[in-house]
């Protein structure tokens, strides 16, 4: 079957060829190739030899189940992307293929270690595509298909497929990382050599037969910590790991308390991922000690059987069973105790709460890429959650209803709101109430995917009359500009122009940001083109225009709104209200420390969320606050990394200057959150930056 799928995929893809110049059926080669790395099934190999034909060729579906089954052929429908499909809008057209890549995992996960190896092999050759197209192949493999492959445990592929994109989206972070990492070899790399000797030593002393390897932590990974945190390079712990393979389980914990005893232990740095393994059935027991001469460093414990796993993922568990080689679910199960397909099952569980679209990848993301925390039922059942989850995260995660009824939660035995987050080793206990419609400011009090789309789901009808309301008064607002009144002109025309079915629907359209009201105006009065201002122009945040930017619980009319000055929100943070007399309602993000003034008085507090007009059009400040070492040149390093970083320096003072490190304040024009984050890693990775961080107090 192999040799037939060789030839057929070279007949039909003939003399088709690839961005480098090379025959195309050198890829479906390649794919098979890495596969077979991992000892794949003859189905799965078969399908990768196969993958690109019935999208790039003549060859149909049928033509595949004809000649080489039905098991290939649904295999590379699953790959095939939606390329055929013609749809309106590109994101729609991307969430759409997601969607059906999803589905078609959840049934047979082959699919998605053929597509993770089709990317991987199109990552490693991306450098002859189009700059452009280059951006977005990365982005695409960096936000979905890495994530994926960590779902399912194969972090050999993730990881490079993480170093590949990174290397492409943001060359000039890779390059000042590789380069820190490069000095810090040339300081401690002596020591580093020595640390694993010293180990196997110490372990054989005490009867364990244990190997030691020592690895520099990967630039992507690196930045990923900069990005969530003020991390040092100087220190060893983040930047350097030691992995200790040991024969058997036992040893695992033997090895622990040898090393223990032998040096120090890093407070809170312990995580035992063999009795409560990560979802995607990861085990191992992580701790930080200050090891041999006084450096910090990160160990793994684990056998030779978890190292495999928390490489290959379910690809560790191809064997032979019952006279047929394939998948040893049994196997996969018992070596972590759960099933990691059941992450991809929670997503089509979003998929059919009805959600769609960019909502949709926007929750898929979210269940793909959050760390997790472990937290218990009252009668012991263990629950995994994205690290920051609330109540109403586990509730939804025990039970759909559980979730529409929750009322109130006990956490370890005691009364506690619903913004807690819950920290592993909670035990939870969800107070039910009766059935009710979720209250819109709900939503800002969860994390996963799962339970935003169920209440998605409850206030879709509720948010529909806002943003008809929302969409009617900003199109009121443009042609106003223009002297012109929406009662002076009929709709119908426009709406067949636009094949939009109902006024509701194109107000609703407009007041979700999916319809640009200039371009609506302009259609109806086509003698005002050019002359309104631009939607694509972004607003600044600010008091006089709040209401632009902000809804929820506490947006009553005549409440005056202000954004707080101590924390500077931006769109994608999350925000809650505090209502004051006198005062209105002040905008604050969620971890401002002004809000410890009123932890005891719920009354004040209201659940806000950002509107699409400030998500998409919205410009900033995030007020910053740097600590650089004095030198010739760093100041104007660093206003150089944040103007590279797309960020405008609206202010700038100096205080603190000392003579060896001085702090500086930025107020910088940003778009959002996500955006203020990026300028923070940037800084961090410039060596002249000490620490970084946004200003909440």
């Amino acid at each position: 079957m192999l040799n037939r799928a060789y030839v057929y995929a070279m007949k039909m893809h003939g003399s088709q060829l690839r961005a480098s110049g090379d025959p195309y059926f050198a890829h479906p080669i390649q794919v098979a190739g890495i596969l077979t790395d991992y000892r794949l099934d003859t189905a799965s190999i078969v399908s990768a030899l196969l993958h690109d034909v019935v999208e790039d060729t003549s060859a149909t579906r049928d033509d595949i189940a004809a000649m080489f089954g039905e098991e290939v052929a649904v295999l590379v429908e699953g790959v095939t992307k939606l390329s055929r499909l013609e749809l309106q809008a590109e994101h729609t057209r991307q969430a759409e293929n997601l969607r059906k890549f999803i589905l078609a995992i959840s049934k047979d996960v082959r699919v998605l270690l053929i597509k993770l190896a089709d990317r991987l092999h199109n990552m490693r050759t991306l450098k002859y595509v189009k700059p452009e197209k280059r951006e977005r192949i990365s982005r695409e493999t960096l936000e979905v298909y890495a994530p994926l492959g960590r779902s399912i445990g194969i972090h050999s592929i993730a990881s490079e497929l993480e170093e590949l994109a990174f290397e492409h989206l943001n060359p000039t972070a890779r390059t000042a990382i590789q380069r820190r990492l490069e000095a810090l070899k040339l300081e401690h790399g002596h020591a580093i050599e020595g640390v694993s000797h010293e180990v196997e030593r110490v372990l054989s002393e005490a009867g364990i037969d244990a190997n030691v390897y020592g690895r520099q932590k990967t630039p992507y990974s690196i930045w990923r910590k900069l990005q969530r945190k003020t991390v040092g390079f100087s220190s060893l712990s983040d930047i350097y790991g030691f992995r200790v393979i040991v024969p058997f389980e036992d040893d695992c914990y033997r090895a622990l308390g040898v090393i223990h005893r032998a040096w120090p232990m890093v407070p809170e740095r312990f995580k035992d991922f063999i009795s409560t393994p990560k979802s995607n059935n990861y085990r191992s027991l992580h701790t930080t000690v200050v090891g041999p001469g006084g450096l910090r460093i990160e160990m793994q414990i684990r056998t030779e059987a978890m190292d495999r796993v928390a490489e290959d993922g379910v690809a560790a568990h191809w064997a032979y069973k019952n006279q047929s080689y394939g998948l040893d679910r049994e196997a996969m199960k018992a070596d972590g105790g759960r099933d990691p397909l059941q992450n991809l099952r929670h997503l089509v569980q979003v998929m059919e709460h009805g959600e769609g679209g960019e909502d949709w990848v926007e929750h898929a993301k979210l269940e793909m890429y959050l760390e997790q925390v472990f937290v218990f039922t009252p009668k012991g059942r263990l629950i995994t959650l994205p690290r920051g989850g609330m109540p109403l995260d586990f509730a939804y995660a025990v039970h759909t209803e559980v979730g529409d009824t929750a009322a109130g939660v006990k956490v370890n035995g005691e009364l506690k709101p619903m913004r807690t987050v819950l920290q592993n080793g909670d035990v939870v206990e969800i107070i039910r109430g009766a059935k009710r419609e979720a209250p819109s400011d709900w939503r800002s009090l969860t994390v996963t995917g799962r339970a935003r789309s169920a209440i998605r789901r409850h206030l879709r009808d509720a948010e529909r009359d806002e943003f008809l309301r929302l969409g009617r008064a900003t199109l009121d607002q443009t042609i106003a500009k223009a002297g012109k009144s929406i009662d002076d002109v009929a709709l119908k025309p426009l709406l067949e122009t636009m094949a939009i079915a109902s006024e509701a629907d194109l107000f609703e359209a407009i007041g979700r940001g999916r319809v640009s009201p200039v371009k609506v105006a302009e259609t109806l009065f086509p003698q005002l083109k050019g002359k309104i201002a631009s939607a694509a122009n972004r607003k600044k945040i600010q008091d006089s225009r709040a209401r632009l930017f902000v809804r929820g619980g506490g947006l009553t009319p005549g409440v005056s709104i202000h954004f707080g000055q101590c924390c500077s929100p931006l769109p994608g943070d999350r925000i809650v209200g505090i209502l004051e007399p006198d005062k209105g309602l002040t905008v604050h993000t969620i971890d401002c420390q002004k809000l410890a003034d009123f932890a005891d008085d719920d009354s004040v507090w209201q659940d806000l969320q950002w509107t699409p007009t400030a998500e998409k059009g919205g410009l900033g400040i995030a007020r910053l606050k740097a600590t650089v070492k004095n030198g010739v040149g760093v100041l104007g390093q660093v206003t150089t990394v944040i103007g590279e970083a797309g960020g405008n320096i609206r202010n700038l003072t100096l205080s603190h200057r000392a003579e060896d490190f001085f702090d500086l304040n930025f107020d910088v024009e940003v778009e959002d959150a996500k955006h203020a984050t990026a300028i923070m890693a940037a800084l961090r990775a410039n060596p002249a930056v000490d620490a970084v961080d946004r200003m909440r107090g």
